[in-house]
C-alpha cells in the first residue's frame, strides 16, 4: 500500500439516502484523499445496493459501522429527525461529522453536540453545501464594489412541487416537514450575506392537518441596522432556488443558488437605472468542494469554526421562526 492510500480519509456512510446516491458519494469515491471503507443500512440489499457502485464493505445496521476501527470519519444522510441520535452516537465512537441539514431539531442539542465535538477534538460540519460553490464569492465581490450601492433587502426563495404520499417530508416523525428539510437555505442564505443578528420581525407556517407537518412558508427577518430579509419555501410550489439584493442603486440576481448542478454555468444578472446585465459565472461542484474542506478540516487543515458558529446561529432562528410563527392549519 502507498503511502498516499495508508494517508487517505477512511468514511463511513450511515444510510443510503437519495441524497447519497446521486449527488454526495460520487464525489466522495472521486476525491483521491478519501476512501469509502463501509456503507451501513438496516437493508443488507440496500447497503450491497451501494457498495457495488461506491465500493466499501455493506453493513447491516449502524452500530456495527461506527464500531470499526477502519473508519474514521462518518456521514450521515439520514432522515432529518434521526440525525441528532446517530451524530452523538459518532461522536461518542470517536469518529468526525459530516451530517446532512438539518443537524438537530433545536437550538439547545445543536450546541450541545457543537460542544461533544469541540471537547474529543472531533469535527462536526452541517453540511450546507451551497456555501461552498464559487458564485456566492462571486456575488459578495459584486457586493462589495459598490455596484448596487448599499444593500438595502434581500429575499429568498426555495420551493418545490408536492412529493409523492409516502415521501419521508410528510413523516412528522422522521423527515419533520419542509421548513426542517429545505426551508433552511434561505435562512442559511440570509445569515451568510447578512451576519449574525439577524432577529425574527414574523412568519407564516402552513401547516398540512392530515400529515402533521408544515408544508411551507414565509419569514420575514431584519438586521439591526433595518435590512429585511423575505424569505419563502415550500413543497406547494414550482421549483425554485433562488436570492435577490436590493441595494440603493441597483439590483443584483441569482437563480439555482441552492443546488445548481456540477456542470451548470450560473448567471448573474445585475440591474441599475439604464443598465442590464448578465455575468456567466464558472461552473463548480459544491458536493466536491465541501467534502475536500471537511476532509481538510479533518486533518488539521481547515478551520471550520465560523461554519459552527453559523449552524448554532442557524439552529437559534430557526426555533424563534417556529415560536413567532403565525401557523395556519390547511
Amino acid at each position: 500500500m502507498s503511502a498516499e492510500e495508508t494517508d487517505r480519509l477512511r468514511m463511513g456512510v450511515l444510510g443510503c439516502a437519495d441524497i447519497a446516491w446521486r449527488r454526495t458519494l460520487p464525489a466522495l469515491v472521486a476525491d483521491a484523499t478519501i476512501e469509502v471503507t463501509a456503507i451501513a443500512s438496516r437493508s443488507p440489499r440496500r447497503a450491497t445496493e451501494f457498495t457495488d457502485r461506491f465500493g466499501g464493505l455493506p453493513l447491516a445496521g449502524y452500530d456495527t459501522l461506527l464500531a470499526r476501527d477502519d473508519v474514521d470519519a462518518v456521514y450521515i444522510p439520514l432522515p432529518g429527525l434521526l440525525h441528532a441520535a446517530w451524530v452523538e452516537r459518532a461522536l461518542e465512537a470517536g469518529k468526525h461529522v459530516l451530517v446532512e441539514k438539518p443537524m438537530t431539531a433545536s437550538h439547545a442539542e445543536t450546541a450541545r453536540l457543537t460542544e461533544l465535538a469541540r471537547a474529543r477534538g472531533l469535527v462536526l460540519l452541517e453540511n450546507y453545501m451551497f456555501l461552498h460553490h464559487s458564485q456566492h464569492t462571486a456575488v459578495r465581490d459584486v457586493l462589495a464594489s459598490g455596484e448596487i450601492g448599499e444593500v438595502r433587502g434581500f429575499a429568498s426563495d426555495f420551493t418545490i412541487p408536492p412529493k409523492p404520499d409516502g415521501d419521508i417530508r410528510y413523516q412528522p416523525e422522521a423527515g419533520g416537514g419542509a421548513f426542517l428539510d429545505f426551508g433552511g437555505y434561505p435562512v442559511r442564505a440570509a445569515l451568510h450575506f447578512l451576519g449574525g443578528e439577524l432577529d425574527v420581525v414574523g412568519a407564516v407556517l402552513r401547516h398540512d392537518s392530515s400529515r402533521d407537518v408544515v408544508v411551507s412558508g414565509s419569514v420575514l427577518l431584519c438586521t439591526p441596522q433595518g435590512v429585511p430579509a423575505q424569505l419563502t419555501f415550500g413543497m406547494e410550489h414550482s421549483y425554485r432556488t433562488s436570492y435577490a439584493f436590493r441595494g440603493s442603486t441597483g439590483r443584483l440576481f441569482l437563480d439555482r443558488a441552492f443546488t445548481p448542478p456540477e456542470t451548470y454555468q450560473p448567471v448573474l444578472r445585475i440591474e441599475r437605472q439604464d443598465h442590464r446585465e448578465e455575468r456567466v459565472l464558472p461552473a463548480d461542484h459544491q458536493f466536491a468542494n465541501v467534502i475536500a474542506f471537511f476532509a481538510d478540516a479533518v486533518r488539521g487543515g481547515t478551520e471550520p469554526r465560523v461554519q459552527q458558529g453559523n449552524t448554532l446561529k442557524q439552529a437559534w432562528l430557526i426555533e424563534r421562526i417556529q415560536q413567532a410563527a403565525t401557523v395556519v392549519k390547511v
